[in-house]
């Protein structure tokens, strides 16, 4: 089979879909004044212990030094909201421990990346003699800029990819090609206007202004990339997010337009869309290995999620569970999780 390139955006549009990719856009590999913006984020310091954000010299931001010959850039966009889901109500319940939407079910990394495959080779089938990687934040990519010069949408004051038609509870994901394919119009109209809810309702109040997230300040790098002591001047306001958070999206208007996921991958795993704090609280290694097998939760590991987990049982009210399941950890081998049990064990001896 053969397709001429300039007809191929249209088959790339319908195969993407077919695939559970809910939009698609083609882009030159050239992120334009992200790579500045990164750059002075990084002197700022704002990443944090995430020194490897400014690892590898210039390829985060030129993608034809991560990929020699990348002619074009394929976006792609999958969303991954579950249903049904309420997650305004685990979040006003002080006794349930919230977990960021994206993480509920599998890992999205695996699923992505072999969908993209898949549709690399729909391509390669179509126009032979062209190279093609797939990312989906595996690699040094500035996934949400390239997005938005493929047309996917604009980067809003919460610095995440919004769509007018479907919010932001998306993935996307990435085909770095040698195939000189037409591209699609960028996005370059900013819908956010004078509205300023994700910044007026962040907990941590992590925004350093528009468009400008100090990353020591979110609760999703305090719960998922600080290895060490979460701040104790943070911890109240953390409130009973154990693993990352949503708020800055649940505060957007335009999530009004998010789609709820088809992906029965995406769907919550062990109740973890629906759990106490003092139940979390109670598993074994064993039991957090077997059932966050296959899930982004691993990342925090069972320490982190542990020390994640007594700050949202400070932070619960003083009932029996949650004092005896602090009680329970009070002697745990860990001095991370030690120091945060006495931490939140204190906050229920002050009320």
């Amino acid at each position: 089979m053969t397709t001429a390139l300039k007809d191929l955006p249209e088959k790339i549009q319908s195969w993407a879909q077919e695939l559970g990719f809910s939009a698609v856009g083609i882009t030159l590999p050239d992120t334009g004044v992200h790579g500045e913006r990164l750059q002075n984020w990084l002197d700022a310091g704002m990443q944090g212990e995430m020194t490897w954000m400014g690892d590898h010299g210039d390829k985060r931001y030129t993608p034809t030094s991560l990929v020699p010959g990348t002619l074009r850039v394929i976006s792609v966009r999958m969303d991954y909201l579950p249903s049904p889901d309420n997650p305004a109500e685990v979040l006003q319940d002080a006794d349930k421990a919230y977990v960021s939407r994206y993480t509920l079910g599998r890992d999205y990394h695996k699923l992505i990346r072999k969908r993209l495959a898949q549709l690399a080779g729909k391509i390669d089938e179509a126009v032979a003699g062209f190279d093609y990687r797939a990312f989906t934040d595996s690699a040094p990519v500035m996934e949400r800029a390239l997005a938005q010069r493929a047309g996917l949408g604009w980067i809003g004051k919460n610095t995440m990819l919004l769509s007018t038609k479907a919010g932001s509870f998306f993935f996307l994901g990435e085909i770095f090609t040698s195939a000189p394919l037409p591209l699609t119009e960028a996005y370059e109209k900013d819908h956010c206007g004078s509205c300023t809810s994700c910044l007026d309702l962040c907990p941590t109040d992590a925004f350093d202004g528009p468009y400008v997230l100090d990353a020591r300040r979110c609760i999703s790098y305090l719960t998922i990339e600080l290895k060490g002591s979460i701040p104790e001047d943070l911890r109240k306001k953390m409130g009973n997010r154990v693993f990352g958070c949503d708020d800055c999206q649940l505060a957007c208007p335009w999530n009004k337009f998010s789609k709820p996921s088809a992906e029965p991958d995406f769907q919550p795993r062990h109740g973890l869309d629906n759990s106490t704090l003092a139940s979390l609280f109670l598993w074994d290694e064993a039991t957090f290995l077997k059932r966050t097998e296959g899930s982004a939760i691993r990342r925090t590991g069972y320490e982190g999620w542990l020390r994640n987990l007594a700050v949202g049982l400070g932070n619960a009210p003083s009932t029996i569970p949650v004092i005896e399941a602090l009680k329970a950890r009070a002697d745990h081998p860990s001095e991370l999780v030690r120091e945060h049990v006495t931490w939140a064990l204190e906050q229920h001896q002050a009320h």
